[in-house]
């Protein structure tokens, strides 16, 4: 599929539903079909991976309290101060006669726990740009912020209850992603959606201080990353962290990625920013832009994500340089990119 593919840029509905056909309604039709419903998402879970999935399954539970529905993937790291952020363990047999949803995930290879292609049907929910078809149905928006606000939407528009839990886990996902409301995705909707969680009841001062609390030692941390920042002659910053050094940091593989990608913002004069981590599966590359669109590049080496903020996964330090040049070109005006 390639990145138009004939989709609106505003809605993008595939698999068993028509397109034009209201997209939430595809989506509530299938989870009425079915008695199990897994839920998955992308590794290393931000914000709003997390925040998707506990949000969705504890509507669904209020929604549907004689379904069975699970939430499955790797630890949530960072975020596990959320609430019910503790994943399920369940065997294969659960899957043959389950709906899994896929939320968060533009790519198959992002997706924790492979097992979602046991399921009887698949569906996904995303607000990432359109890298491939993964699911039988798709519920496609890359006009969203986040995929927390495509849920909180699904719940507003089809009517389904929203526990003060499930507001709450989706609030914080629609804070981290949107970037506290400061990225270019954030629109009068979003606001919107937020006022509507907000009158579910939550607190709103425990999300902000568990998300944006940071110990000393954190602090140094940031401080050594900083140090570690390089600079290429076409402007675009990066770090480069091995694996020995990832695992001395104590952080997690998770924390180093994700949480230091952004000591590179705000710098005078860079526009394109990325951060490698090597981990025992390959090289994590986070890249950020706050000019061009560097989501082709990601894709180009099997990730994805959005024109600003994209990530992927490679195989060593030498293809993470491949990826640097890429960058490079993008910054340096050498491609449409």
């Amino acid at each position: 599929m390639g990145y138009n593919d004939g989709l609106s840029t505003h809605l993008a509905v595939l698999g068993t539903a028509e397109r034009g056909e209201n997209m939430f309604e595809a989506l509530l039709e299938k989870i009425r079909q079915y008695d199990t419903i897994i839920l998955h998402r992308h590794f290393n879970p931000d914000g709003d991976a997390l925040g998707s999935q506990i949000g969705l399954k504890h509507i669904l539970k209020a929604a549907f309290p004689e379904k069975n529905v699970y939430m499955v993937g790797d630890e949530a790291g960072r975020y596990a101060f959320m609430e019910d952020s503790v994943m399920d363990t369940i065997p294969d047999e659960t899957y043959p006669d389950a709906l899994a949803i896929l939320l968060d995930t533009a790519a198959r290879k992002l997706i924790s726990d492979e097992r979602y292609h046991l399921a009887r049907e698949t569906a996904r929910v995303d607000h990432h740009l359109v890298v491939e078809k993964i699911a039988d149905t798709e519920v496609l928006d890359p006009s969203f912020e986040s995929c927390c606000g495509m849920i909180a939407f699904f719940a507003r528009e089809c009517g389904l209850p929203v526990p003060p839990l499930a507001a709450a886990s989706l609030f914080t996902g629609l804070v981290t992603d949107s970037g506290r409301f400061r990225f270019d995705a954030v629109t009068a909707r979003t606001f919107e959606l937020a006022g509507f969680l907000l009158e579910k009841g939550i607190d709103t001062s425990g999300i902000y201080r568990e998300l944006y609390a940071t110990d000393l030692e954190q602090l140094k941390w940031r401080a050594r990353f900083i140090q570690k920042i390089r600079v290429t002659p076409q402007g675009v910053a990066y770090i480069y962290t091995p694996l020995q050094e990832m695992e001395e940091t104590g952080l997690g593989a998770f924390g180093v990625s994700r949480g230091m990608a952004n000591v590179m913002a705000d710098i005078r004069g860079v526009d394109v920013w990325v951060n490698f981590t090597e981990t025992p599966e390959g090289v994590l590359c986070e890249l950020r832009s706050s000019r061009y669109n560097i989501q082709p590049v990601a894709v180009k080496y099997g990730g994805g994500g959005h024109e600003k903020a994209s990530g992927a996964r490679v195989r060593d330090r030498e293809e993470a340089m491949r990826m640097l040049e890429d960058l490079n070109a993008v910054a340096g005006g050498k491609t449409n990119a």
